[in-house]
């Protein structure tokens, strides 16, 4: 038997109990799956430790004498190449300079020019996005061929061409680094538009006279960030590989500052009598991508079971 028929043989009082019930559960659905992600991330202690890699990250370059009082730049010829140990942790370089306060305070630069790109990125890209979805078909049709045309470039040949035209420096390699991802955040950025603009929310207030630039800020706009926020989560992984891939190729901020990549491709020379040049400082790089690459995905996960 139908469920409308059903319903039709219980007395009103129980059909009022049964829509209480319901509206109960629904409402008690999001508090629960909010009290429960504390407990689910306790639970993935791989996540958690990607998670701890990425406050140490942060708090090196928001601090980092709390972590080593000595110079970066500093040499001591006396003290060259020396292996890692009690008095430096990473050991020391060609110049007798101690390399994990280089690393811990070139965690700034690098980091810097990262979330910079990023950001860079997720503006263009997103107001790109945004009016490709809501400007009419055929604005949207020509600007999503030119986000076409940047994806088929392969994102490092992208930025190195725009770092040539630009020069060495940080905000070169950000803007160099952040055209890269302008693709990618321009079409998931139209499609979540296409998307939260089909709602019948949206409709309704396009029915009761709500102007079309207040529907895509009060209504659009928020309901499709959240997509586009973690995608910019994710691409922060990729930006710190790059902005390191540019200052490994001699385009970022030039010597003596300690910028991640330049590190790496410093140690070069002296692979073989001292390894931990180029070793220590990559798996920094390493464990730092990884981790917000991991950290992006768990977001993505929490995003799609929240709208399925």
């Amino acid at each position: 038997m139908p469920g409308d028929a059903l319903d039709a043989l219980d007395p009103p009082g129980v059909l009022d109990e049964r829509a209480e019930d319901r509206g109960h559960g629904e409402r008690d659905v999001a508090p629960a799956r909010r009290r429960s992600r504390p407990r689910r991330l306790l639970r993935r202690p791989g996540l958690l430790l990607c998670v701890l890699v990425l406050a140490l990250a942060l708090a090196w370059a928001l601090a980092p004498g709390l972590f080593t009082g000595v110079d970066p730049l500093r040499a001591d010829p006396a003290n060259r190449l020396l292996p890692p140990g009690a008095g430096h942790p990473f050991g020391t370089d060609h110049l007798g300079r101690d390399l994990y306060a280089r690393v811990v305070h070139g965690t700034a630069l690098s980091l810097s020019a990262a979330l910079l790109a990023v950001g860079l990125s997720l503006l263009v890209g997103g107001v790109l996005g945004a009016v490709a979805g809501t400007a009419g078909r055929a604005v949207g049709t020509v600007l999503m061929r030119l986000v076409d045309v940047l994806l088929a470039v392969p994102g490092l040949l992208l930025s190195l061409a725009v770092v040539s035209a630009l020069g060495f420096g940080t905000l070169q390699v950000a803007v160099a680094v952040g055209a890269g991802s302008v693709g990618g955040i321009a079409r998931v950025t139209r499609a979540e538009v296409l998307r939260v603009a089909a709602g019948d929310y949206v409709d309704a207030a396009r029915l009761a006279g709500v102007p079309g630039p207040l529907i895509l800020l009060r209504h659009v706009v928020p309901n499709a960030a959240p997509p586009v926020l973690v995608l910019a989560v994710l691409e922060c992984g990729t930006a710190v590989l790059g902005v390191a891939a540019l200052g490994f190729l001699g385009f970022g901020t030039p010597p003596p500052a300690p910028e991640w990549g330049a590190l790496i491709s410093g140690g070069r020379d002296y692979l073989t009598a001292a390894w931990w040049l180029t070793t220590l400082p990559g798996l920094v790089l390493v464990a730092l991508v990884t981790s917000l690459q991991r950290v992006g995905r768990a977001l993505e996960r929490e995003e799609r079971e929240q709208t399925s």
